[in-house]
Protein backbone atom coordinates (compact mmCIF):
# COMPACT_ATOMS: atom_id res chain seq x y z
CA UNK A 1 0.00 0.00 0.00
CA UNK A 2 2.81 2.39 0.89
CA UNK A 3 4.60 1.48 -2.34
CA UNK A 4 1.50 2.29 -4.38
CA UNK A 5 1.04 5.59 -2.59
CA UNK A 6 4.68 6.47 -3.23
CA UNK A 7 4.31 5.63 -6.92
CA UNK A 8 1.23 7.85 -7.23
CA UNK A 9 3.04 10.66 -5.43
CA UNK A 10 5.98 10.43 -7.86
CA UNK A 11 3.60 10.52 -10.84
CA UNK A 12 1.73 13.51 -9.38
CA UNK A 13 5.00 15.36 -8.72
CA UNK A 14 6.08 14.68 -12.30
CA UNK A 15 2.92 15.96 -13.97
CA UNK A 16 1.76 18.73 -11.60
CA UNK A 17 4.17 21.45 -12.87
CA UNK A 18 3.16 20.83 -16.49
CA UNK A 19 -0.53 20.95 -15.59
CA UNK A 20 0.01 24.20 -13.67
CA UNK A 21 1.84 25.87 -16.57
CA UNK A 22 -0.96 24.91 -18.97
CA UNK A 23 -3.74 26.13 -16.69
CA UNK A 24 -1.97 29.37 -15.74
CA UNK A 25 -1.28 30.15 -19.40
CA UNK A 26 -4.98 29.98 -20.21
CA UNK A 27 -5.53 33.01 -17.97
CA UNK A 28 -4.33 35.40 -20.68
CA UNK A 29 -6.64 33.72 -23.20
CA UNK A 30 -9.60 34.06 -20.84
CA UNK A 31 -8.76 37.71 -20.19
CA UNK A 32 -8.66 38.41 -23.91
CA UNK A 33 -12.08 36.81 -24.36
CA UNK A 34 -13.79 38.41 -21.36
CA UNK A 35 -12.44 41.88 -20.72
CA UNK A 36 -14.01 43.53 -23.80
CA UNK A 37 -17.40 43.00 -22.14
CA UNK A 38 -16.64 44.24 -18.60
CA UNK A 39 -14.23 46.68 -16.98
CA UNK A 40 -11.31 45.04 -15.16
CA UNK A 41 -12.29 45.55 -11.51
CA UNK A 42 -15.92 44.70 -12.26
CA UNK A 43 -14.82 41.50 -13.98
CA UNK A 44 -12.49 40.54 -11.14
CA UNK A 45 -15.04 41.37 -8.41
CA UNK A 46 -17.61 39.11 -10.07
CA UNK A 47 -15.01 36.37 -10.52
CA UNK A 48 -14.01 36.51 -6.86
CA UNK A 49 -17.65 36.53 -5.71
CA UNK A 50 -18.45 33.34 -7.63
CA UNK A 51 -15.23 31.62 -6.52
CA UNK A 52 -15.89 32.56 -2.88
CA UNK A 53 -19.45 31.22 -2.97
CA UNK A 54 -18.51 27.91 -4.60
CA UNK A 55 -15.55 27.29 -2.34
CA UNK A 56 -17.52 28.24 0.78
CA UNK A 57 -20.20 25.66 -0.05
CA UNK A 58 -17.49 23.08 -0.73
CA UNK A 59 -15.72 23.87 2.55
CA UNK A 60 -19.00 23.46 4.46
CA UNK A 61 -19.90 20.21 2.69
CA UNK A 62 -16.48 18.68 3.33
CA UNK A 63 -16.23 20.12 6.86
CA UNK A 64 -12.95 21.82 6.13
CA UNK A 65 -11.04 23.18 9.13
CA UNK A 66 -10.95 26.96 9.51
CA UNK A 67 -8.05 29.05 10.85
CA UNK A 68 -7.64 28.64 14.59
CA UNK A 69 -6.87 32.30 15.24
CA UNK A 70 -7.43 35.76 13.83
CA UNK A 71 -3.70 36.09 13.25
CA UNK A 72 -3.67 32.96 11.12
CA UNK A 73 -6.67 34.19 9.13
CA UNK A 74 -4.95 37.56 8.64
CA UNK A 75 -1.85 35.92 7.16
CA UNK A 76 -4.06 33.99 4.73
CA UNK A 77 -5.93 37.15 3.72
CA UNK A 78 -2.69 39.09 3.15
CA UNK A 79 -1.32 36.33 0.91
CA UNK A 80 -4.57 36.38 -1.05
CA UNK A 81 -4.50 40.15 -1.44
CA UNK A 82 -1.00 39.86 -2.90
CA UNK A 83 -1.58 36.88 -5.21
CA UNK A 84 -5.11 37.77 -6.32
CA UNK A 85 -5.51 41.46 -5.55
CA UNK A 86 -2.17 42.95 -6.55
CA UNK A 87 -1.27 40.51 -9.33
CA UNK A 88 -4.63 40.17 -11.09
CA UNK A 89 -5.57 43.79 -10.44
CA UNK A 90 -2.22 44.93 -11.83
CA UNK A 91 -2.41 42.77 -14.97
CA UNK A 92 -6.01 43.66 -15.83
CA UNK A 93 -5.44 47.38 -15.11
CA UNK A 94 -2.29 47.43 -17.22
CA UNK A 95 -4.18 45.92 -20.14
CA UNK A 96 -7.00 48.43 -19.61
CA UNK A 97 -4.39 51.21 -19.90
CA UNK A 98 -3.33 49.78 -23.28
CA UNK A 99 -0.10 48.12 -22.24
CA UNK A 100 0.54 45.37 -24.82
CA UNK A 101 0.21 41.88 -23.36
CA UNK A 102 3.77 41.17 -24.47
CA UNK A 103 5.14 43.95 -22.30
CA UNK A 104 3.02 42.87 -19.33
CA UNK A 105 4.31 39.31 -19.75
CA UNK A 106 7.90 40.51 -19.99
CA UNK A 107 7.65 42.52 -16.76
CA UNK A 108 5.93 39.63 -14.99
CA UNK A 109 8.71 37.42 -16.33
CA UNK A 110 11.05 38.96 -13.78
CA UNK A 111 9.13 37.18 -11.01
CA UNK A 112 11.26 34.00 -10.84
CA UNK A 113 14.43 36.08 -10.56
CA UNK A 114 13.03 38.23 -7.75
CA UNK A 115 11.73 35.14 -5.96
CA UNK A 116 15.12 33.43 -6.14
CA UNK A 117 16.81 36.62 -4.91
CA UNK A 118 14.70 36.76 -1.74
CA UNK A 119 14.37 33.00 -1.17
CA UNK A 120 17.83 32.68 0.41
CA UNK A 121 17.44 35.27 3.20
CA UNK A 122 13.82 34.26 3.89
CA UNK A 123 14.02 30.47 3.68
CA UNK A 124 17.72 29.67 3.51
CA UNK A 125 17.35 28.29 -0.01
CA UNK A 126 20.66 27.98 -1.80
CA UNK A 127 20.42 29.03 -5.45
CA UNK A 128 23.40 27.56 -7.28
CA UNK A 129 25.27 29.25 -10.14
CA UNK A 130 23.72 26.69 -12.48
CA UNK A 131 20.26 27.71 -11.33
CA UNK A 132 21.06 31.41 -11.77
CA UNK A 133 22.18 30.56 -15.31
CA UNK A 134 18.82 28.86 -15.78
CA UNK A 135 17.06 32.00 -14.54
CA UNK A 136 18.95 34.08 -17.08
CA UNK A 137 18.14 31.64 -19.88
CA UNK A 138 14.48 31.63 -18.87
CA UNK A 139 14.25 35.40 -19.00
CA UNK A 140 16.04 35.54 -22.36
CA UNK A 141 13.58 32.98 -23.69
CA UNK A 142 10.61 35.02 -22.47
CA UNK A 143 12.11 38.16 -24.00
CA UNK A 144 12.51 36.41 -27.37
CA UNK A 145 8.90 35.24 -27.34
CA UNK A 146 7.56 38.62 -26.29
CA UNK A 147 9.74 40.68 -28.66
CA UNK A 148 8.51 38.64 -31.62
CA UNK A 149 4.92 39.65 -30.77
CA UNK A 150 5.48 43.22 -29.59
CA UNK A 151 3.89 46.02 -31.54
CA UNK A 152 4.89 49.65 -31.88
CA UNK A 153 2.48 50.84 -29.19
CA UNK A 154 4.14 52.74 -26.37
CA UNK A 155 2.83 51.94 -22.92
CA UNK A 156 1.71 54.74 -20.63
CA UNK A 157 3.61 55.32 -17.37
CA UNK A 158 0.56 54.40 -15.27
CA UNK A 159 0.10 51.23 -17.30
CA UNK A 160 3.72 50.24 -16.67
CA UNK A 161 3.21 51.04 -12.98
CA UNK A 162 0.32 48.58 -12.88
CA UNK A 163 2.54 45.98 -14.57
CA UNK A 164 5.12 46.53 -11.85
CA UNK A 165 2.41 46.14 -9.22
CA UNK A 166 1.50 42.78 -10.74
CA UNK A 167 5.15 41.68 -10.62
CA UNK A 168 5.57 42.70 -6.97
CA UNK A 169 2.22 41.15 -6.04
CA UNK A 170 2.89 37.66 -7.43
CA UNK A 171 6.47 37.68 -6.10
CA UNK A 172 5.57 38.82 -2.59
CA UNK A 173 2.47 36.62 -2.58
CA UNK A 174 4.45 33.49 -3.46
CA UNK A 175 7.00 34.17 -0.73
CA UNK A 176 4.37 35.17 1.86
CA UNK A 177 2.27 32.09 1.12
CA UNK A 178 5.27 29.81 1.67
CA UNK A 179 6.42 31.66 4.80
CA UNK A 180 3.15 32.09 6.69
CA UNK A 181 0.49 29.88 5.10
CA UNK A 182 2.21 26.52 4.67
CA UNK A 183 -0.48 24.68 6.65
CA UNK A 184 -3.45 26.51 5.10
CA UNK A 185 -6.43 24.38 4.17
CA UNK A 186 -6.98 25.09 0.48
CA UNK A 187 -10.78 25.15 0.85
CA UNK A 188 -11.33 27.40 3.85
CA UNK A 189 -8.17 29.40 3.14
CA UNK A 190 -9.33 29.95 -0.42
CA UNK A 191 -12.63 31.35 0.85
CA UNK A 192 -10.76 33.93 2.95
CA UNK A 193 -8.43 34.89 0.13
CA UNK A 194 -11.09 35.19 -2.55
CA UNK A 195 -13.44 37.11 -0.24
CA UNK A 196 -10.80 39.63 0.86
CA UNK A 197 -9.64 40.23 -2.72
CA UNK A 198 -13.23 40.45 -3.96
CA UNK A 199 -14.02 43.19 -1.44
CA UNK A 200 -11.06 45.24 -2.65
CA UNK A 201 -12.00 44.73 -6.31
CA UNK A 202 -15.61 45.70 -5.63
CA UNK A 203 -14.57 48.90 -3.84
CA UNK A 204 -12.32 49.78 -6.77
CA UNK A 205 -15.17 49.07 -9.20
CA UNK A 206 -17.53 51.29 -7.19
CA UNK A 207 -15.03 54.14 -7.16
CA UNK A 208 -13.56 53.92 -10.66
CA UNK A 209 -15.88 52.06 -13.04
CA UNK A 210 -19.41 52.07 -14.45
CA UNK A 211 -19.89 48.36 -13.56
CA UNK A 212 -21.70 47.64 -16.83
CA UNK A 213 -21.50 44.07 -18.14
CA UNK A 214 -22.40 42.73 -21.58
CA UNK A 215 -23.56 39.16 -20.94
CA UNK A 216 -22.36 37.60 -24.17
CA UNK A 217 -21.51 33.96 -24.70
CA UNK A 218 -17.79 34.77 -24.81
CA UNK A 219 -17.99 36.70 -21.54
CA UNK A 220 -19.85 33.89 -19.75
CA UNK A 221 -17.37 31.30 -21.02
CA UNK A 222 -14.37 33.44 -20.02
CA UNK A 223 -15.83 34.16 -16.59
CA UNK A 224 -16.61 30.49 -15.98
CA UNK A 225 -13.19 29.34 -17.16
CA UNK A 226 -11.24 31.92 -15.17
CA UNK A 227 -13.30 31.24 -12.06
CA UNK A 228 -13.41 27.44 -12.08
CA UNK A 229 -10.17 26.52 -13.81
CA UNK A 230 -7.89 29.40 -12.80
CA UNK A 231 -9.16 30.63 -9.43
CA UNK A 232 -10.13 27.22 -8.06
CA UNK A 233 -7.82 24.92 -10.01
CA UNK A 234 -4.57 26.65 -10.94
CA UNK A 235 -4.28 28.70 -7.75
CA UNK A 236 -4.80 25.62 -5.57
CA UNK A 237 -2.18 23.76 -7.59
CA UNK A 238 0.24 26.67 -7.22
CA UNK A 239 -0.15 26.61 -3.44
CA UNK A 240 0.43 22.85 -3.34
CA UNK A 241 3.60 23.26 -5.40
CA UNK A 242 4.79 26.09 -3.13
CA UNK A 243 4.15 23.94 -0.08
CA UNK A 244 6.03 20.94 -1.46
CA UNK A 245 8.92 22.60 -3.29
CA UNK A 246 11.55 25.31 -3.15
CA UNK A 247 10.19 28.76 -3.90
CA UNK A 248 12.78 29.48 -6.61
CA UNK A 249 12.03 26.22 -8.44
CA UNK A 250 8.29 26.80 -8.38
CA UNK A 251 8.70 30.41 -9.53
CA UNK A 252 10.81 29.30 -12.50
CA UNK A 253 7.67 27.68 -13.99
CA UNK A 254 6.38 31.18 -14.75
CA UNK A 255 9.04 31.45 -17.46
CA UNK A 256 7.06 28.87 -19.44
CA UNK A 257 3.71 30.65 -19.38
CA UNK A 258 4.39 33.27 -22.12
CA UNK A 259 5.61 30.61 -24.61
CA UNK A 260 2.66 28.33 -23.86
CA UNK A 261 0.29 31.30 -24.15
CA UNK A 262 1.82 32.13 -27.55
CA UNK A 263 1.11 28.60 -28.77
CA UNK A 264 -2.49 28.82 -27.53
CA UNK A 265 -2.96 32.20 -29.23
CA UNK A 266 -1.64 30.67 -32.46
CA UNK A 267 -4.06 27.74 -32.24
CA UNK A 268 -7.13 29.73 -31.12
CA UNK A 269 -6.71 33.15 -32.70
CA UNK A 270 -4.32 32.53 -35.58
CA UNK A 271 -1.60 34.74 -34.11
CA UNK A 272 1.70 34.30 -35.88
CA UNK A 273 4.45 32.12 -34.43
CA UNK A 274 7.80 33.46 -35.63
CA UNK A 275 11.18 31.77 -35.60
CA UNK A 276 12.43 33.96 -32.69
CA UNK A 277 9.32 32.96 -30.71
CA UNK A 278 9.99 29.26 -31.29
CA UNK A 279 13.64 29.74 -30.34
CA UNK A 280 12.55 31.61 -27.21
CA UNK A 281 10.31 28.73 -26.17
CA UNK A 282 13.22 26.31 -26.40
CA UNK A 283 15.53 28.66 -24.46
CA UNK A 284 12.91 29.22 -21.73
CA UNK A 285 12.34 25.48 -21.37
CA UNK A 286 16.09 24.89 -21.08
CA UNK A 287 16.32 27.58 -18.42
CA UNK A 288 13.55 26.03 -16.33
CA UNK A 289 15.22 22.62 -16.64
CA UNK A 290 18.46 24.09 -15.28
CA UNK A 291 16.65 25.66 -12.32
CA UNK A 292 14.64 22.56 -11.44
CA UNK A 293 17.60 20.21 -11.77
CA UNK A 294 20.26 22.70 -10.76
CA UNK A 295 21.70 20.78 -7.81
Amino acid sequence: MNSRAATKDVRWTHWAPAVFVFLWSTGFIGARLGTPYAEPFTFLALRMAIATSLLFLLALALKAPWPASLRQASHIAIAGLLVHGAYLGGVFSAVAHHVPLGQVALIAGLQPILTAWFAKPLFGEQVTPRQWAGMLLGFIGVALVVSSKAGSEVASPIGLAFSGLALLGITAGTLYQKRFCGGMDLRSGGVIQFASSGIVFWLCALALESRNIAWTGEFIFALGWLTLVLSLGAISLLYVLIRRGAAAKVASLFFLTPPVTAVMAFMLFGEQLTLPALAGMAVAAAGVALVVRGR
